[in-house]
């Protein structure tokens, strides 16, 4: 399939770091990620995304790339991108479901099925090393989805994170996140916070 995506700027990184901020969705402290990995800023989307008309604006934003797609799918993986996948799909007149994770493996849950052939996009809050969305992107094709593309309000990896297939974000920082055993917060004797909604091991 031909991907055509809209790249044109539809909202600024500074205007999506500034509602960040705004809402007190940018944290700033000594944080435990999704990943595992350690780092002195946490983007909370709940707190931004619990106000429809951002959700809106955002999921407006990302679903002016994928218009032309003919996208019949989007999902997202539980929690963090249920919110935001839901509004691309609501914007792009599609289906949504999500992806739960099942001893360790991501997986379709509740019912939830895809046809052979969907056209599927894959759509986070925020990416850090990419895993959950990739892990998505895998548990889809599995069942025969054909997964596009990829995308999220932030991309938080400085554009190198690999999920499987090509992906956009509103926002490309490069924050760094480091192994615990190599954390100078931890050193310092700082205690760390997991403020996510997947608790690491």
């Amino acid at each position: 399939m031909h991907l055509n995506f809209r790249l044109r700027q539809i909202v600024r990184t500074e205007d999506v770091i500034e509602r960040f901020r705004a809402t007190g969705a940018l944290l700033e402290g000594h944080f435990v990620l999704t990943s595992g990995l350690h780092s002195a800023n946490y983007l909370q989307c709940a707190l931004v995304l619990q106000h429809p008309e951002e959700a809106e604006r955002f999921g407006r934003s990302i679903a002016e790339h994928f218009k032309q797609n003919n996208i019949q799918l989007v999902a997202s993986p539980a929690i963090g991108g249920i919110v935001i996948g839901h509004e691309v799909a609501r914007q792009l007149g599609a289906r949504f479901i999500w992806t739960e994770r099942e001893n360790g493996e991501m997986t379709l849950r509740r019912g939830f099925s895809v046809s052979p052939g969907e056209n599927t996009i894959v759509v986070e809050d925020v990416v850090t090393t990419g895993g959950s969305t990739r892990d998505t992107v895998s548990a889809l094709q599995a069942t025969g989805a054909n997964v596009v593309a990829a995308a999220s309000i932030i991309d938080r990896s400085g554009g190198e994170a690999d999920v499987g297939v090509p992906r956009i974000a509103l926002a490309t920082l490069d924050v760094p996140s480091v192994d615990a055993s190599i954390c100078e917060l931890c050193k310092q004797g700082e205690a760390a916070i997991k403020p996510g909604s997947r608790k690491t091991q």
